[in-house]
């Protein structure tokens, strides 16, 4: 029986999807619920199980946009498993294994990885040799991208350079959309303040040990921001909100997404209610999700909604910059590197680590005011988390 394995929809209002990369070949035998490629849409990277075992054929290349509900591959169900397959398997994971090599043989070492269908048809039109293509894809295999880069360049005029061509991902499109249309449809501004984290500093200092110990996750920075951005969203609503058509809608809770970086680019996925989560619950959410974006599993229902955003450039050094709202939502907090600097305390001069902080809003919805004053809330919380985030009560509010 053969059976047409077609794209299911990844999530409402989602009409296609892209072949990111096959992780089988045409006519290798698959395994019911085996992976078998990885498929974008404009929200995420999922993972395509085959829906039976037997032997498949592929209907579609890698970088082709596939409608949901298409036919993508084949499966003959009737086929049998061949014999040996398990012992081919092992020996193309240990041909691969030259990826690992020492340092002193890993320039003159190649993989022997198969190739991806779209990789074999460039191959095949340049006559190019597979054993000095490295291949990057899983378990050695030769990617498209690998293909073309191993193209060689052809009567190349003196002094120029050369250069490569790759498709983005139909992920990476959609995010650039995003971020021209809300630089182009919204009245976006940006204001600042700087924080001394001195308080959370010591906080984490005689804590983090023991909160570690007890809930099995850190005690970070995210989940002071992100108490802190909770409490001042409660103080300026407005900031909590979102334009539809000529109406504000304004939100009684607080689902904040958190801008991490995955293996595809930049993901949002969001804690929700955030204004029912202690400092445990927040820490173990913010872990897991950044846990599935490293991963390459966030789903659609992962980065849906989301009332605020928080973003932390910090991580990548980032000393100050100027965030761009994620659409429709009207504001987005962005945090930044901690650095040891001389500030004035009580009329003398100390080292303190501070922090830049910068909150971009839409200007045609939040006033100066109130983006001000958001941010000087936020400023204020982080300063004395104790009184203004734990109730009084470190100890308490840790559930140490």
């Amino acid at each position: 029986m053969i059976l047409e394995m077609k794209v299911p929809s990844p999530g409402e209002s989602i009409s296609e999807v892209e072949i990111a990369e096959w992780l089988v070949n045409d006519g290798d035998y698959v395994e019911k619920d085996q992976a078998i490629a990885e498929v974008d849409s404009d929200k995420a990277t999922l993972e395509l199980p085959a829906e039976e075992s037997g032997v498949i054929t592929l209907k579609a290349e890698e970088g082709d946009a596939v409608a949901v509900g298409a036919v993508v591959c084949h499966i003959d169900t009737a086929a049998s498993k061949p014999e040996g397959q398990e012992a081919k398997d092992t020996t193309e994971k240990v041909a691969a294994a030259p990826q690992a090599a020492p340092a002193a043989t890993q320039e003159t070492t190649y993989a022997t990885g198969s190739a991806s269908p779209a990789a074999r048809k460039i191959i095949a039109e340049k006559g190019l040799d597979t054993t000095a293509i490295s291949g990057t894809g899983r378990d050695g295999r030769i990617t498209k991208d690998d293909a073309i880069k191993a193209v060689p360049a052809m009567g190349t005029p003196a002094g120029e350079r050369p250069s490569s061509r790759k498709k983005m991902s139909m992920l990476r499109r959609k995010v650039a959309e995003r971020l021209v249309a809300a630089k182009n449809e919204t009245a976006m501004l940006t204001t600042f303040n700087e924080v001394d984290m001195s308080p959370i500093f010591a906080l984490r200092a005689e804590f983090k040990e023991i909160f570690k110990e007890k809930h099995g996750v850190g005690l970070g920075f995210m989940s002071f921001f992100t108490k802190a951005v909770v409490r001042a969203l409660k103080a300026f609503p407005d900031v909590n909100s979102m334009i539809d058509g000529n109406e504000q809608v304004l939100y009684d809770y607080c689902d904040i997404s958190v801008a991490v970086s995955g293996p595809k680019g930049l993901m949002v996925p969001v804690v929700r209610n955030a204004e029912d989560m202690n400092f445990r619950e927040i820490e173990a959410e913010i872990k897991r999700l950044a846990i599935r974006a490293r991963d390459g599993k966030i789903t659609v229902d992962d980065m849906t909604g989301g009332t605020f955003t928080i973003s932390n450039g910090g991580v990548f050094g980032s000393m100050l910059s100027t965030p761009i709202i994620n659409p429709p939502q009207s504001g987005i907090l962005g945090m930044h590197n901690i650095l040891q600097r001389p500030v004035a305390v009580d009329g003398n001069v100390e080292i303190r680590p501070m922090m830049y902080v910068a909150l971009s809003y839409d200007h045609r919805i939040v006033d100066g005011r109130e983006s001000v004053g958001f941010l000087v809330a936020v400023k204020e919380a982080l300063e004395d988390p104790i009184t203004l985030l734990m109730d009084g009560d470190a100890k308490k509010a840790l559930e140490l």
